[in-house]
C-alpha cells in the first residue's frame, strides 16, 4: 500500500544526499546542483523509482530529478540510488501543488507523470496531476518547447485528463488507448512497477504526450 509507514524512512530522506527535504527557494539553482547545463526532466509521483532509475542509467548526458510526497514510498528508490551512485538523479520530497517553489521559469525540459493518483472525487479534481490547475504551473517551469508526458491504466482519467487540456493552451499531439500495442509510441517506453503490474493483468495502458 502506498501508504504505508516504514519506520526511520523519515530519517533516511533527512541523511541522504540524494534527497532534498526542503527544496523550496531553490528555482535556478539545479544547473549548479548537478554541476552541468544538461536537460532537466522530473518526474512527479514517482513511487519507487523504477522508471526515472532506468532513465538515468540510460541517458547520463540528462539530469533527472524524482518527485515523491511519502517518504516511505520514496524509501526504496533512495536504497536503489545508495548503491548505484548514479550522479544525474536527485530526489524531492515534496507535495507537487508547491512545484513552482522549487523550480524558475523555464528550468524544466520534460515532465513525467506516471499512474498518478485519480482523485476520484469530483470535488477533489483540481489535485489531479492533469488538471488545468497543475497544466498552469507546468506553463511556468517548463522551456518553451518542453512536453509533458502522461501514462495511467484508468480510462477515466485519461479520457478527463484529454478534456480538461483541450481547456487550456496546451495541446495533445500524440495518444493512445493501448500504449503496448502501439509500435510508434511504444517505441523506447520504458515501463513503471505499476505499469509492469496492470499491464501483466491485461489491463491497457493509457499515454498522451502534450506541448503548448
Amino acid at each position: 500500500m502506498r501508504l504505508r509507514n516504514v519506520p526511520g524512512a523519515r530519517d533516511v530522506m533527512e541523511e541522504s544526499s540524494f534527497v532534498f527535504t526542503q527544496p523550496e527557494g531553490m528555482g535556478g539553482t539545479w544547473q549548479s546542483v548537478f554541476g552541468n547545463n544538461n536537460p532537466i526532466y522530473i518526474e512527479i509521483g514517482m513511487g519507487k523509482g523504477q522508471f526515472i532509475t532506468t532513465l538515468a542509467e540510460s541517458n547520463p548526458d540528462i539530469n533527472y530529478i524524482g518527485i515523491e510526497k511519502y517518504s516511505s514510498v520514496l524509501l526504496r528508490a533512495v536504497e536503489k540510488q545508495n548503491e548505484k551512485q548514479l550522479p544525474n538523479l536527485k530526489f524531492i520530497r515534496m507535495d507537487a501543488e508547491n512545484i513552482k517553489d522549487v523550480f524558475s521559469e523555464h528550468e524544466v525540459a520534460r515532465i513525467y507523470l506516471n499512474f498518478s493518483d485519480p482523485w476520484p472525487k469530483d470535488r477533489h479534481a483540481k489535485r489531479r496531476l492533469t488538471s488545468r490547475q497543475f497544466f498552469e504551473r507546468y506553463d511556468y517551469i517548463l522551456a518553451p518547447d518542453g512536453e509533458v508526458q502522461f501514462k495511467t491504466d484508468n480510462i477515466g482519467l485519461f479520457d478527463w485528463s484529454l478534456e480538461e487540456i483541450a481547456e487550456t493552451k496546451w495541446n495533445v499531439t500524440a495518444k493512445t488507448h493501448d500504449l503496448h500495442n502501439d509500435a510508434v509510441m511504444n517505441e523506447g517506453n520504458v515501463m513503471t512497477e505499476y505499469e509492469e503490474k496492470f499491464s501483466s493483468m491485461g489491463n491497457p495502458i493509457c499515454k498522451l504526450v502534450a506541448k503548448r
